[in-house]
């Protein structure tokens, strides 16, 4: 069986794509960066996924990221936006998926493994910079130049299954998979009990996706709504 490195934030999204992931044969070691974000809930989400879902293995990787802030997920004195905003939101962290890649990279050399699942989608998301198709295959190329693995030649791919999807096509693929949505935590301010907010650009697009695909949304929030 083929070894994956799966990134798993225990949202919607990468729930989905480690479930994928497994469908294609893979056998998955899960990766979680515990970033000091600010939505610590997540962390146990990615917990509960990665365990319903069988992952072969589950790490979480600690970075502290609040060091140079720059972001409402990893500095308090910034507020998590509650309406859409333009352009690219204070909800993006710097250099956050370049940095998350290359530690599932160097994992990933270390099995011997030529593949890496990453949840990012280009279709339903919030304007950040390292959700773009053409960002993933430039760190492909360069990922294939910087390791020894590559080098060898064991070429490496980055695979990005929802980068096209909608969120209605994610949360509908998901189920199909098998995945359990109510475990999951997209809210950039859940609380520690991983209530969601409603409020916030993630809640939008998750509660939206979920009426798009007719669904009933199981998230569960702070308020009925």
């Amino acid at each position: 069986m083929k070894k994956a490195v799966v990134l798993l934030s225990g949202g919607l999204d990468s729930a989905t794509t480690l479930a994928v992931a497994k469908e294609r044969g893979f056998q998955c070691h899960v990766l979680t960066v515990d970033y000091g974000q600010r939505h610590r809930a997540e962390l146990s989400a990615a917990k509960r996924v990665a365990k319903a879902l069988q992952a072969f293995e589950h790490r979480i990787f600690s970075l502290d990221l609040t060091l140079f802030g720059g972001s409402a997920l990893t500095d308090k004195t910034i507020d998590v936006p509650l309406a859409p905003s333009t352009g690219i939101p204070p909800t993006y962290v710097p250099a956050r998926n370049t940095i998350m890649l290359s530690l599932a990279l160097a994992w990933a050399e270390t099995l011997a493994s030529n593949d890496i699942f990453i949840g990012a989608n280009a279709v339903d998301y919030s304007g950040y910079p390292d959700c773009r198709p053409e960002y993933f295959a430039a760190y492909e190329k360069m990922a294939n130049l910087a390791t020894k693995a590559a080098v060898e030649g064991s070429k490496l791919s980055i695979h990005a299954p929802l980068i096209a999807l909608s969120k209605a096509e994610i949360i509908r693929l998901g189920l199909r998979l098998g995945v359990d949505f109510a475990m999951t935590v997209s809210c950039y301010q859940a609380n520690d009990d991983g209530l969601a907010c409603g409020q916030c650009d993630s809640c939008h697009l998750r509660r939206a996706g979920f009426a798009a695909a007719g669904l009933s949304d199981p998230t569960r929030y702070r308020q009925a709504r």
